[in-house]
């Protein structure tokens, strides 16, 4: 999602890698569940994300947009996102404990979070949002422990390759006159790597790089 920020005035001012520490440990939150609720359309899910949800689930994407995702234009381009529901707004993933139920399954926003993803046109780098969490005297943790991810590197890779493929069909999408193009390109990114699920018995990251070199190939 394309924001335009004062860096210096949402972070400290810094940029991290994965083997950096950083003060984000929060530790287990301990009731609060501010950064789950009032978060609008803004939880935009990657195919990994919904890969893990619907395969730990047992559900298909459909069945997963009837109830806890659903379907935004994210800057020109179709994407689901966490849904949030109810008086207080809150992610229908919720439970009465205002705990997270299905936390070993959860999306790579929040894994990440207090941290945000900055791109700096060929990869990304981590930097702490110091205003969205209000738990105090959070401690120091190193990012790869805290977002929680096997095989960091190659999680970081694909991250990176998603968020510029994308990119690349939203800037082809606002230069298109008409709507057409935005609905086939929409269609063709929700069928290729949302709707056909990902086999459970085979790497997800060579499924995913199989399917992206064909959408390339298809959308030149």
């Amino acid at each position: 999602m394309l924001r335009e920020l004062d860096f210096n005035e949402i972070s400290d001012g810094k940029f991290y890698q994965s083997q950096d520490m950083v003060r984000a440990d929060c530790g287990g939150c301990k009731g609060c569940s501010s950064c789950c609720r009032g978060m609008g359309s803004s939880i935009v899910l990657d195919p990994l994300d919904v890969h893990r949800i619907a395969s730990g689930l047992g559900k298909s994407f459909d069945e997963l947009l009837a109830s806890h995702l659903e379907l935004q234009v994210v800057d020109g381009i179709i994407l689901p996102n966490l849904k949030m529901t109810g008086p207080g707004e809150a992610c229908t993933f919720l439970n009465d404990q205002g705990r997270c139920s299905i936390h070993p399954l959860r999306p790579g926003i929040c894994r990440i979070f207090p941290l945000g993803r900055y791109y700096d046109g060929t990869g990304f780098q981590y930097f702490l949002q110091v205003h969205e969490c209000p738990k105090p005297n959070k401690s120091k943790v190193k990012i790869r422990k805290w977002i929680d991810t096997p095989d960091v590197r190659r999680y970081e890779t694909y991250i990176s390759d998603w968020h510029y493929y994308l990119k690349g069909l939203q800037e082809k999408a606002a230069a298109s006159e008409g709507p057409e193009m935005v609905k086939t390109l929409s269609m063709s990114v929700l069928t290729a790597f949302y709707v056909r699920p990902f086999r459970t018995d085979q790497d997800f990251y060579e499924q995913f790089y199989q399917r992206l070199e064909k959408e390339r190939l298809n959308n030149k």
